[in-house]
């Protein structure tokens, strides 16, 4: 629309890294920045505190994809941050900019349908109206895990596994998230050993995932693809799986005059060195 102040065409090749977790920010900026068909992003990411990440919520308008950390932890602290960051960019969204969602899934028990996702993802598809939504077992904590932490009080991001998977990486020296992500994510190693690493972490979460969805080996085989899982009007992927392809796609997905929340690539581009801007 001609002349639209809730519009901002003037998007830059720019990503908002929005999380109160450094580990987790580390992991998706070093994922993006050693991609060769990104080099020329310019990532931002404000300091991990709630009133930092608000005071970049208006400055979002500039970027073309945003990544919000929706995982239940965190989330009564940055819900009213989130609220402005989708109001400055509803216009834009899925048209001249796009949202991904990483989160920590909904609670389950062991053997329970897939179908719990279902309105979980819903929930987020009304808020946010995201481009994609990776769901991150490493996020996944059981309610007594970690204390519950109220809208006003300080806190400290827990950095220890999930107890769900812990089994899974006995006999590995790798027990803390930071070491578990940077093992997995092999910034400084070859593809060959990137490929062996990505592998193992398949394995992990085949394993993790069949024994908590029995009934339900075959789609949990679609949440390793690219396409991931659709379940009824719902869809979702398996974080750090194809992320790097998502975020490639979206960004140099052209502008839409229509709003359209899928999108279909196979174009690569060839970028320099982006820098990281800390703060806002």
């Amino acid at each position: 629309m001609a002349g639209d102040i809730l519009s901002h065409p003037n998007r830059q090749k720019q990503i908002h890294i929005l999380t109160l977790d450094t580990i987790l920010a580390d992991d998706i900026y070093d994922r993006i920045h050693n991609d060769p068909r990104m080099k020329k992003y310019r990532l931002i990411n404000p300091f991990p505190y709630v009133a930092d990440i608000n005071k970049a919520a208006r400055n979002t308008v500039s970027s073309k994809l945003l990544i919000l950390d929706v995982r239940r932890q965190t989330l009564p602290q940055l819900q009213s941050t989130y609220n402005k960051v989708v109001g400055y960019n509803r216009r834009d969204l899925n048209r001249l900019c796009y949202i991904i969602l990483i989160g920590d899934g909904p609670g389950f028990q062991v053997g329970k349908s897939l179908d719990c996702f279902v309105l979980y993802l819903a929930n987020y598809r009304v808020e946010y109206s995201p481009a994609a939504f990776f769901y991150d077992p490493l996020l996944h904590y059981e309610p007594n895990e970690i204390p519950y932490v109220g809208i006003d009080e300080g806190f400290l991001i827990f950095a220890g596994l999930p107890k769900g998977l812990v089994p899974y990486f006995k006999g590995n020296s790798i027990t803390t998230m930071n070491a578990v992500r940077r093992f997995l994510r092999a910034t400084d190693k070859g593809q060959k050993v990137k490929t062996q690493r990505s592998q193992i972490l398949t394995n992990i979460y085949r394993k993790w995932l069949s024994k908590n969805f029995i009934r339900h080996k075959n789609q949990v085989n679609a949440l390793f693809s690219k396409e991931g899982l659709r379940l009824a009007s719902e869809k979702f992927y398996l974080y750090p799986f194809f992320f790097e392809d998502w975020v490639h796609d979206l960004m140099e997905k052209p502008a839409n005059k229509r709003h359209n929340c899928s999108f279909e690539s196979d174009e690569s581009y060839d970028y320099e060195r982006p820098d990281i801007y800390w703060g806002f």
